[in-house]
């Protein structure tokens, strides 16, 4: 039995919130049951020095963790004047995760920033905020494609992101953090809407697990971010 309840397959309950903020050009507040990310996207007409007269535009990503966003307080990385490799490594994640689904050359020199906030966190959080960042990319750029600002919507596809892990040597979908601190083996697994693959992250946190244990994990990812991305369309679609 999972700490949850949960059967092997379930996701926790997911909720993609919009509107939650009126200043950026997309917002999607990604709820993973108990982790609840707040992913900004804000779209600049320039690009980094190195893609000027390119023709090419760039999506970026910065995340953070809120002091209180744990169960013990944090002290925010600009009060210790320096990023955590943790922190350098996801954003990087969150980055050619959403990258992967954009065409940089139909984009034009344009900039699209992401920023996730982690404000309560139970695990999952990367995962949380690649399929919550794609839903602020994508309302970014319908609305800057209404203003003229791009001549159309450069997706190609959707991508989502989950863990899976083998708890209690069971192969378990979505993990939460009772799971995630002692599962024997854990992955996070970033796909597309067709089955793509983009990333996987694997370790083993006791002794090596079998191909066939990292097969089974895959077969749980494959369904739950089918579940995801039908999550994210149905919030676009209610955009529309």
């Amino acid at each position: 039995m999972r700490p949850s309840g949960r059967r092997p397959d379930q996701l926790r309950a997911i909720a993609l919130d919009t509107g939650v903020n009126k200043h950026a050009e997309g917002a999607c507040l990604a709820r993973f049951g108990d982790t609840h990310v707040l992913c900004t996207a804000t779209v600049e007409e320039r690009v980094p020095p190195w893609l000027r007269n390119t023709g090419k535009g760039w999506v970026t990503a910065e995340y953070g963790m809120l002091p209180r966003s744990t169960n013990t307080r944090t002290d925010r990385e600009a009060a210790r004047g320096k990023q955590s490799g943790r922190t350098q490594e996801i954003q990087r994640l969150i980055g050619r995760s959403l990258r992967a689904v954009t065409d940089l050359a139909a984009l034009g020199e344009v900039q699209v920033r992401i920023d996730c906030d982690v404000l309560q966190a139970d695990g999952g959080t990367r995962t949380a905020a690649i399929t919550g960042g794609y839903v602020a990319l994508a309302q970014a750029l319908r609305r800057v494609q209404a203003r003229g600002v791009i001549k159309t919507v450069p997706l190609i596809g959707q991508v989502a992101a989950i863990s899976c892990g083998l708890y209690e040597g069971t192969p378990v979908l979505d993990l939460d953090y009772a799971e995630d601190s002692t599962a024997q083996a854990d992955a996070n697994f970033v796909m597309t809407n067709t089955g793509g693959i983009v990333e996987i992250q694997g370790t083993a946190e006791t002794t090596p697990f079998e191909e066939s244990e990292f097969l089974a994990l895959m077969a749980l990812a494959r369904a739950g971010i089918t579940e995801l991305c039908a999550v994210q369309a149905a919030t676009l679609a209610g955009l529309e």
